[in-house]
């Protein structure tokens, strides 16, 4: 069951895009939202409540300090989205990542600090912080990253640097910090780099669908609207002050090529499916234990991987039709 809130005024970095933008069409009816993105990626501008009166949307970058606190006077709850990610983004600008996702995330905590009012602050780290290979990996264990040198593991490390800094807010200044690791979220609004997207938006135009690799590498995958549920309750449950969360689907696991051929399947797609050279360093093996999010907070996910799989879809179809 989804919390209910109401009447807060609460400060979403990140917020066009496609986590960000979902949790506004949850929240805006009944609260005052400001999101604070550079755009770089934009799923808000074509939902219906884009020109919400209760949304403000300000134009700016985390990086910038002084505008990021000024943006964020009044707030009452932060969700901490903004971050540069996408596999194919984090190889080409390895630095920028690690500037954005260390420094920004160290300026959003450093600003929502003085806030008098703070209730909240849910900042967003990545299931890519167990490493290479995790099977119901929980909360408690030891992060593993790659080696040094391999572009991919920036990403983990400046998301795994957000975390520890957000804790160490929490205990030195007590603040309400709680900290997310989403595990391969999907559905309707998503943009920019991602297998499932990539892979419907292909079946549903019968084009070829490439795998990097032999496609043995395993994830779970969770359903946008299961993760909003487990990222509304982090937001105002009192359990979840202090700590961090495995978020995701873990029955809903299938190895990359199964993924492929499910969704040509569910779809009625008539793709090929062809196996592609892999340039970089990838997750084999990413399966979350949520035990943590059930006990706690009363997360668990319900939206199987077809059902998620045909919402995707009809979605995609939409969108297509409407252009």
């Amino acid at each position: 069951m989804k919390p209910e809130i109401k009447g807060k005024n609460i400060f979403i970095t990140g917020g066009a895009g496609f986590i960000g933008s979902t949790l506004i069409g949850e929240l805006i009816g009944d609260n005052s939202i400001t999101v604070y993105d550079d755009f770089r990626r934009d799923a808000l501008s074509g939902k219906p409540y884009a020109d919400h009166p209760n949304l403000t949307t300000i134009k700016g970058n985390i990086l910038d300090y002084s505008p990021l606190y000024k943006a964020m006077r009044g707030a009452e709850i932060v969700v901490h989205c903004a971050a540069i990610a996408g596999i194919d983004t984090v190889i080409k600008k390895p630095t920028e990542t690690m500037r954005v996702n260390m420094i920004g995330t160290a300026n959003v905590l450093e600003a929502a600090k003085d806030l008098p009012h703070l209730e909240r602050l849910v900042d967003f780290s990545t299931s890519e912080v167990f490493g290479s290979s995790a099977f119901r990996a929980d909360e408690a264990d030891t992060t593993h990253i790659g080696a040094i040198g391999e572009a991919r593991w920036t990403y983990a490390v400046s998301k795994l640097a957000g975390e520890h800094l957000s804790k160490a807010y929490h205990e030195e200044f007590g603040m309400p910090t709680v900290t997310l690791r989403p595990f391969n979220v999907y559905g309707p609004g998503q943009v920019g780099e991602g297998a499932m997207r990539g892979f419907v938006l292909r079946a549903l135009k019968n084009e070829e669908i490439q795998i990097h690799g032999d496609g043995n590498q395993i994830r779970a995958w969770c359903y946008i609207d299961d993760f909003i549920a487990g990222l509304l309750l982090a937001m105002v449950h009192p359990n979840a002050v202090g700590e961090a969360f495995n978020i995701g689907n873990a029955r809903a696991v299938v190895t990359i090529y199964g993924l492929a051929q499910t969704i040509v399947r569910v779809l009625d797609s008539k793709s090929p499916i062809r196996f592609v050279r892999k340039d970089y360093a990838d997750v084999e093996l990413r399966v979350p234990s949520v035990a943590k999010a059930i006990e706690k907070i009363g997360f668990e996910a319900k939206v199987d991987l077809e059902e998620g799989i045909r919402r995707a879809a009809e979605f995609y179809k939409k969108i297509n039709s409407s252009a």
